[in-house]
């Protein structure tokens, strides 16, 4: 199922940014291979979905982001710059934990379209726009949309973020939040080359990953 994704990103260009438990390095190893070979970004996820920040002291939770950070690094050559919790859940020194290892983003928080910089004891890290609405886990499983009805919903959100970005002059961010086991059985996996064919109708569409999301805000360019 992974591989319809990587196909259907491929044909368009895309590269993904995985939001990836570490131990998927250790139990998946061929995964990882292909999506490093199609030069997608990996960013943190903890070490699993079963193990979540906020429910564990400070000092497990910290040693679970340094964990997670240290096994992609070994598994993948390179230490991740972004980090979504698992369930978005964070604990009060989460963020101080993911500037000790050097995390430059964080997902966890769905509240504007936009990137913007945290300062957290006088260091910085920047939120980066993430979505529960365009996104294929609740959408399909939870709420039960159907194919046309998740699709219809990506539409709209493109429609209105790329109108609000011709009217203020300012880009914004779409996340298209996606799971192996959602979007890519087989009669899903139609909706991912739908609404890329739909994207790729229109001018001045940027396929980023995270990092070069951040990287294009923290140089003070247009966005």
């Amino acid at each position: 199922r992974a591989a319809r994704i990587m196909e259907v990103m491929e044909k368009f260009g895309v590269k993904g940014t995985v939001a990836l438990n570490s131990e998927v390095c250790r139990d998946y190893p061929p995964i990882i291979e292909d999506a490093l070979k199609l030069g997608w970004e990996f960013m943190g996820h903890n070490q699993s979905n079963s193990r979540y920040l906020h429910d564990v002291e400070n000092d497990v939770s910290h040693n679970i982001i340094n964990s997670t950070v240290t096994q992609i690094a070994e598994a993948t050559g390179k230490r991740p710059r972004g980090w979504l919790s698992s369930g978005l859940q964070q604990s009060w020194t989460t963020l101080e934990s993911l500037i000790q290892n050097d995390i430059e983003y964080v997902a966890d928080f769905i509240n504007d379209d936009q990137p913007y910089i945290m300062e957290i004891d006088g260091k910085h890290i920047c939120s980066i726009p993430y979505s529960i609405e365009t996104n294929d886990l609740p959408q399909c499983i939870r709420m039960n949309r159907t194919s046309q009805e998740f699709l219809d919903i990506l539409r709209r959100q493109f429609d209105t973020l790329y109108q609000e970005s011709i009217d203020s002059g300012s880009g914004r961010v779409m996340a298209i939040c996606l799971h192996p086991f959602v979007i890519g059985v087989p009669h899903r996996i139609g909706i991912l080359n739908e609404i890329f064919t739909y994207i790729n109708g229109h001018d001045g569409v940027w396929y980023a990953t995270g990092s070069e999301i951040i990287e294009h805000y923290l140089m003070g360019e247009t966005f």
